[in-house]
């Protein structure tokens, strides 16, 4: 069977240093774009991609959800929890997962279940994110977040469930770039407590929440311009403070040995799992940045798997966008990509929000009602 060969030496590609802008769109979009790319493949076996898309595997878009560049239910959570985070921020309230539960009660809607608690309260002022039209589409949607959304009756509390499934930390990367830009939040450590307490609105176990916190952490540090390695560390220190924490960093861990051993990426993400519990997302999306040449071939290699090819390629565009940057990504994979300026411009929100109140409090009545009206009260 034909194998896609470790890259002997993985370099990062020649261009200048990202500005936070870019980086977080590259962030943001970097994994929409592989969650993109993922979606056309998500149940689909190794063997299956090979013989539809040829011994490369599947490099381009292909048709998914009645287009080409549609997202699934990974990029959808992704930006309302970013749309939770910012109306939190713009309203005062301090309990962000509150906010977020309420952003994900929202995309509920979406999906086309009324939520059985709070309905009225969530759904009185939309917001803006709720009125993109394309959003409102089932993407093959988790059956955890969906029961567990449906479940919850007191907002913010966490899920009563043992499950450990991806959806929780394949949504979280917004939380890292909120808390690198917050004035009163920014470290790593504030990042991973968010990114937990995020993941475990609808993942009870302990590694289904915990791997939220890791890529929370992650994403900030790269954001602030560090190395994967040394994110990683960064990172690891942050979940060796938690209980239970053992599980996802013996993934961790496994994922940065592959990644030196020369083992062909088939053969090495075999051994790290198919992705759809939420360590085995983790291991292979971080084993496939740290093998990346460059952003094109860490999600290609992403998503040519056994298992969870999008929530895979979304982790990893997710990573290797905040590295990079969004001059990183491919032009032919960004131009037909959904609701691309959508994601942009909540890219844009979350890397300014903080200037949001000098520009109300200076009396800019415009820009004070425009993001009053974009992002209300609750």
């Amino acid at each position: 069977m034909p194998v896609i060969q470790p890259a002997s030496n993985p370099v990062s590609p020649p261009v200048s240093k990202p500005t936070s802008r870019s980086r977080f769109h590259g962030c943001l979009l970097g994994g929409a774009v592989g969650d993109a790319l993922g979606a056309p493949v998500e149940f689909m076996t190794h063997a299956e991609i090979l013989e539809r898309f040829g011994a490369g595997g599947i490099t381009e878009y292909a048709p998914a959800y009645g287009g080409v560049g549609t997202i699934t239910d990974d990029t959808q959570m992704t930006l309302f929890t970013a749309e939770g985070l910012l109306r939190a921020w713009v309203r005062g309230v301090s309990s962000y997962p509150d906010a977020v539960a309420r952003a994900y009660l929202r995309w509920l809607h979406t999906q086309g279940i009324r939520p059985a608690w709070h309905a009225d309260l969530i759904l009185a002022e939309p917001g803006w994110l709720c009125q993109q039209a394309a959003l409102h589409s089932r993407r093959a949607p988790g059956n955890t977040c969906l029961s567990a959304l449906e479940a919850m009756m007191k907002l913010g509390e966490p899920a009563r469930n043992g499950s450990k499934g991806c959806g929780g930390v394949m949504r979280v990367a917004p939380a890292g770039l909120f808390a690198w830009r917050h004035p009163d939040q920014r470290s790593p450590r504030h990042a991973f407590d968010l990114g937990t307490a995020l993941a475990a609105l609808t993942h009870g176990h302990p590694t289904g929440s915990l791997t939220g916190g890791v890529l929370a952490a992650l994403v900030h540090e790269l954001a602030d311009g560090a190395t994967l390695p040394d994110a990683l560390r960064t990172a690891k220190a942050c979940l060796a403070a938690r209980p239970d924490h053992e599980e996802t960093l013996l993934a961790i861990m496994h994922a940065e040995q592959l990644a030196g051993s020369g083992v062909a990426h088939e053969d090495a993400i075999a051994r790290l799992g198919e992705g759809w519990v939420a360590e085995e997302a983790l291991a292979i999306s971080l084993y496939c940045s740290l093998v990346a040449r460059d952003f094109r071939h860490g999600v290609v290699v992403a998503v040519n798997h056994d298992g969870d090819s999008d929530s895979t390629g979304a982790i990893t565009g997710n990573l290797l966008g905040a590295m990079y940057g969004e001059e990183a990504i491919p032009r032919e994979w960004l131009a037909p990509l959904e609701l691309r300026e959508v994601i942009a411009e909540l890219a844009d929100d979350l890397n300014s929000f903080p200037t949001w109140g000098v520009n109300m409090d200076s009396g800019n009545e415009a820009s004070a009602g425009r993001i009053g009206s974009k992002y209300p009260g609750f």
